[in-house]
């Protein structure tokens, strides 16, 4: 998988993209993502990239030619179409995203969703936003990390690309990493888990992780995932297709919670 960010701020990426597991992702050919400053490719005298809004209104807007003459570059690099929604068009092999509070929101599903995708352009939002026409001629999802507002892009961008990175294969180093984990196919948030030493403070692991049986184990943290579940998202519940026995459990747990 490609994925481009497109930013005015790339040096905001440097350590996210070069350190732990999307550093050696990249360092081992698993996924490319890159950082692209939006700016040089604006045609203004002085290089910027935001001007006033048409109806005044407080700050400024991201101008669409910028991002459009970047989107295209982008585009060109990697030898795919750059086409315009305002035209009837077939599938693309890349999706065009921008950050935005108004988007979508992004869940583990549409992580994974987004995963299988060969190409994905990221386009990172600044000051008030995003002149429309540039969004309506060339972005083909937005996609909100929060019901919430930052300051730009940049730091969502960064969410949804270490979401959606970690999820194709060998970038986590065992295909079993994803699937155990909160909000995976299960719908149920993640069981607790222990390391060493045996004893800590007083708090001794749970003997059922210490004898190898491995049915039991199994069988432990499914119930402590419905137990967590419950008393913190109970809303995932529905979805997590729970036996009777397991409803009881988790109503108990929410009772108690």
């Amino acid at each position: 998988m490609t994925i481009d960010i497109l930013t005015i701020f790339p040096e905001m990426f440097d350590s996210v993209l070069n350190t732990s597991i999307l550093g050696r992702a990249r360092e081992q050919g698993l996924i490319t993502i890159e950082a692209t400053d939006i700016r040089p490719y604006s045609a203004s005298k002085h290089k910027n990239t935001d001007d006033y809004p048409f109806g005044g209104g407080a700050g400024m807007l991201m101008m669409a030619q910028p991002i459009a003459d970047c989107m295209r570059a982008m585009c060109e690099k990697r030898g795919v179409p750059c086409l315009s929604n305002l035209e009837p068009h077939g599938e693309a092999p890349v999706k065009r995203i921008y950050l935005s509070p108004r988007g979508v929101p992004l869940t583990q599903k549409l992580a994974q969703e987004l995963s299988k995708e060969q190409h994905l352009i990221l386009l990172c939002g600044h000051y008030e936003g995003v002149d429309q026409r540039a969004l309506d001629k060339y972005i083909d999802l937005e996609i909100s990390i929060g019901d919430y507002v930052l300051t730009g892009g940049e730091l969502g961008a960064m969410v949804l690309a270490d979401c959606v990175a970690r999820l194709i294969p060998g970038v986590l180093g065992s295909e079993e990493s994803p699937q155990d984990e909160s909000f995976s196919d299960a719908g149920l948030l993640e069981y607790p888990q222990y390391t060493r030493p045996r004893t800590f403070e007083g708090m001794d692991v749970p003997e059922v992780l210490l004898n190898g049986d491995h049915a039991k184990i199994a069988a432990w943290r499914r119930e402590q995932a419905i137990i967590a579940t419950a008393q913190r998202r109970p809303d995932m519940l529905e979805k997590a297709g729970l036996t009777e026995k397991e409803k009881r459990l988790a109503e108990e747990a929410r009772s108690s919670g």
